[in-house]
């Protein structure tokens, strides 16, 4: 069984993304690994490069940066990376530059690889996720935040990154058949320094929307205001050990009052109707077909 890491990014270091992170959680299953880097204004080719491993392949990409519609840009520099695997890789692992697989997952995900690597039923791996808000400290809880999403897809040529690069689709349009698998993704793409952060939003809007919308909607400032956020909860778990540097080296404070619930009326019901059902969503949105 070969496995091969892909991933894409550009300008890491200007908007703080953990990408050498988060390549490095996933690098002990994989055989391989291909960066899609785009053509930035720092030194994230040179971060990229510097990372101790032979695994690693760069390539070179350049954005289409008049692509300002649904965040397609970033499907179609995912899918420039997929088209880069090997022919004789079996499973591409799909990780993000603001997501990490704590180590204590790989041994799940290696052994699901494993046991449906023959049943061509299923198109690939199924993850759990916690989204980290404001410091590392505080996970989003709220139905703004999706709860799944696949990260692991046979290398096939019919399966393509969809809209935003969120998911997964295959042939005409079609959703995955996926394995539920029982391994989180840490996103941390929340938990920036406030300056970075409001950096991010001012630049990366410009790939769903116009100039018009971003003057409406994204306010002007130095840093960005954490404060306006519904709901948050305690995270009491451990950080992946490759987060660890990162985290002791924060520097900027974010403190949330746990009883502060801006639910709406709505979702309020959803939550109580998720509670008495042991998991049931009210409308949830399901970029696949749970196997």
């Amino acid at each position: 069984m070969k496995v091969t890491g892909v991933s894409f990014i550009r300008n890491a270091i200007k908007y703080d993304y953990p990408i050498v992170e988060a390549i490095c959680s996933i690098l002990p299953i994989c055989d391989d690994f291909v960066v899609a880097v785009g053509n930035s204004e720092d030194t994230t080719q040179e971060l990229i490069a510097n990372i101790n491993s032979q695994k690693i392949t760069i390539l070179p990409t350049i954005w289409n940066d008049n692509l300002r519609e649904g965040g397609a840009v970033l499907a179609q520099e995912t899918n420039k990376a997929l088209r880069a695997v090997p022919a004789d890789t079996d499973w591409v692992f799909y990780i993000q530059a603001d997501e990490v697989i704590h180590e204590k997952y790989l041994p799940t995900i290696r052994q699901a690889m494993q046991t449906y690597l023959h049943d061509k039923n299923i198109d690939g791996l199924l993850f759990k996720y916690l989204h980290f808000y404001g410091s590392y400290d505080y996970i989003g809880t709220s139905y703004q935040w999706y709860r799944r999403e696949i990260r692991v897809v046979r290398n096939r040529s019919d399966i393509y990154s969809y809209k935003d690069a969120q998911g997964f689709r295959k042939g005409n349009n079609e959703k995955l058949r996926v394995k539920l698998i029982d391994a989180f993704v840490y996103h941390y793409g929340w938990v920036k320094e406030p300056k970075a952060m409001q950096q991010k939003q001012e630049t990366f809007h410009k790939y769903w929307h116009d100039d018009s919308w971003l003057e409406k909607n994204i306010a002007k400032r130095d840093a960005f205001d954490y404060s306006n956020v519904d709901i948050l909860e305690k995270f009491t778990g451990t950080h992946p050990q490759v987060m660890q540097a990162r985290i002791a080296n924060k520097n900027w404070k974010f403190d949330y009052d746990l009883s502060c619930n801006r639910l709406s009326v709505k979702d309020k019901f959803k939550k109580f109707v998720e509670k008495v059902t042991g998991g049931y969503i009210i409308g949830e949105y399901k970029n696949y077909v749970l196997v």
